[in-house]
């Protein structure tokens, strides 16, 4: 009895060894060059604001990635968000960490006690609304990247969706390649 005992306990810790040793997903990420943010005191949004906003935009990626096991198209919204996050606080620690880790192909932390997909997604259409009463170039290309970012987010979110799709027939796709550093690359249709 002792034996078989054993056995079963060496078959199962080999069994879990086996299954926590899988390989990490390979993550291919460009880290985004971040300048500066392009930012003027224009924009309708206290420093304070801009650093929380850009906090919760890393963590929403960072989990994104991890949720999704570094799938090419979290990758991709990773890299949107991330972009967004830089042009509104260019030294967000959280931005900084998780664009470092992915470019060195680690999987970030997941983060917790982040506000979900769906409200993150209505909080940056409701955002980006306020900016876009305020007026002016800067706001409004802001409240454009929000909402697109909005609806890539929630893609349920039927006001999110409406709205991109409008910015996106009236203005052409958001080129997030701007954003990131990007520079080789175009927007392809649909990008946002």
């Amino acid at each position: 009895m002792k034996r078989s005992w054993q056995a079963v306990t060496t078959i199962w810790l080999t069994m879990l060894l086996t299954v926590s040793a899988a390989p990490a997903p390979k993550i291919e990420w460009k880290p985004i060059e971040h300048p500066g943010g392009r930012v003027s005191r224009d924009l309708g949004m206290l420093d304070s604001e801009r650093d929380e906003y850009a906090t919760h935009l890393a963590s929403q990626a960072a989990n994104l990635v991890v949720d999704q096991k570094a799938s090419k198209e979290a990758l991709e919204s990773a890299r949107h968000m991330l972009a967004l996050a830089f042009q509104l606080s260019p030294r967000n620690k959280r931005a900084v960490v998780v664009n470092f880790q992915l470019g060195k192909g680690l999987l970030p932390e997941k983060v917790d006690g982040v506000l979900g997909s769906q409200a993150f997604a209505r909080l940056l259409l409701t955002r980006a609304d306020l900016l876009e009463k305020q007026g002016g170039s800067e706001n409004t290309s802001f409240a454009r990247l929000f909402v697109a970012l909005a609806a890539e987010i929630d893609p349920r979110n039927e006001d999110a969706v409406y709205a991109s799709e409008l910015h996106r027939l009236d203005h052409g796709p958001v080129d997030w390649n701007v954003l990131s550093g990007d520079k080789g690359k175009k927007a392809k249709e649909g990008d946002d």
